[in-house]
């Protein structure tokens, strides 16, 4: 399945900065509001050591990782749902992607070098910036609801089934956005949420929240623990995740890869590769997954939503895999590493045929019989 995660956030709280880090893609990321003009987009790997082991054991010719899509987007200010800044066109683009990453400022305004960045506000308040792009989201949402509403006045007069349930499901999301709540807080029946997915609202998407973070510099987290607490408390309270980084290393160490790349993480003051991090709980957000298939010709991941049944998931490998289904074998990939070959791990039991009701797990090696 393709994946597709939106970058947002106010103007220089790092957005193109880890875009950069992730794409290894120059864009521009220059200490000044609006640098972004069009929506950089970039496929990124999704790191998997499972995978390069796999290859190795099947002596792969291919090996091939799962992919996100991340789409750089430019920086929002109060007022964009009514064209401030650069306006709606950008919450357009927004709309194609499968979540938001939203990215928030928690270093100070002057970096390790004691030079000025600025913030378009003045001052660091990461719980009020959260709190004015998620305002311009429900307003933008806000807009698109009403119209659609006054569009099929007419035919719910006429009795039409169909856009009355509509209607009824969009009366719902209305109230909740003019009380200033997102629409993914709205309680649904399935053939309401289906409605109303076919209008693409920005706030039915999971959102992960990105805590941007300087090396070197004194961080909100480290200055004021209790407002920091405060705003993980609230974005936990929202149903969403997030992830602390620093995007500045993550940019500077995009070029280097294994022992080197962690080493000068280290001697720059960083923890952990806040990349793998963030993929990580982007997929947990999602409730996704891997399985993979190898052999001499290729090794691959594949990327499924949690609970997938062998014929859903063999469609992302081809959408023919669901009809044509017949069997599927099946290995947990450390079990046919540890087991040496197909064969020994065969006769030790560990190599199942499972029909079309099983459920294929995170870590499965996958043949499918069509």
């Amino acid at each position: 399945m393709s994946l597709s995660i939106g970058i947002v956030g106010l103007p220089n709280v790092g957005k193109s900065t880890l875009f950069n880090a992730l794409t290894k893609k120059g864009v521009p990321a220059e200490n000044y509001p609006f640098c972004t003009i069009d929506p950089s987009v970039g496929i990124v790997a999704v790191p998997d050591a499972r995978l390069g082991i796999l290859s190795t054991f099947s002596k792969s010719a291919k090996t091939i990782p799962a992919a996100i899509e991340f789409v750089d987007i430019a920086g929002l200010v109060a007022g964009a749902s009514k064209g401030e800044g650069l306006g709606n066109k950008f919450l357009a683009n927004i709309r194609e992607t499968d979540a938001i990453f939203e990215m928030v400022r928690i270093f100070p305004l002057k970096n390790e070098k004691g030079v000025d960045v600025m913030h378009v506000y003045g001052d660091i308040d990461p719980l009020r910036d959260i709190k004015v792009i998620n305002m311009e989201l429900i307003l933008a949402d806000l807009e698109t609801v009403s119209k659609r509403l006054s569009n099929i006045a007419r035919d719910v007069k006429r009795g039409d089934k169909e856009f009355i349930l509509e209607h009824s499901a969009l009366e719902k999301v209305l109230v909740a956005l003019e009380a200033e709540h997102m629409a993914h807080t709205v309680s649904l029946d399935e053939k309401e949420l289906l409605k109303v997915k076919q209008l693409g609202l920005l706030t039915t998407k999971p959102i992960l929240y990105g805590l941007n973070k300087r090396a070197g510099a004194k961080n909100l987290d480290e200055t004021n623990p209790e407002v920091f607490k405060e705003l993980t408390d609230y974005i936990l309270s929202t149903g969403a995740r997030y992830v602390v980084l620093d995007a500045k290393i993550e940019e500077e160490l995009k070029e280097f890869e294994g022992e080197e790349k962690s080493t000068f993480r280290k001697e720059m003051g960083g923890v952990h590769d806040g990349i793998d991090v963030l993929i990580q709980e982007a997929y947990e957000l999602l409730g996704l997954e891997t399985y993979f298939t190898t052999g001499e010709d290729e090794t691959r991941a594949w990327t499924i939503k949690k609970g997938s049944t062998a014929p859903v998931a063999g469609m992302a490998i081809h959408t023919d895999f669901k009809d044509k289904f017949i069997r599927a074998e099946i290995v947990f990939w450390k079990d046919l590493i540890d087991a040496g070959s197909y064969a020994d791990a065969r006769a030790k039991g560990k190599v199942r045929i499972e029909g079309k009701e099983y459920i294929v797990k995170d870590g499965d090696v996958v043949e499918f019989k069509i």
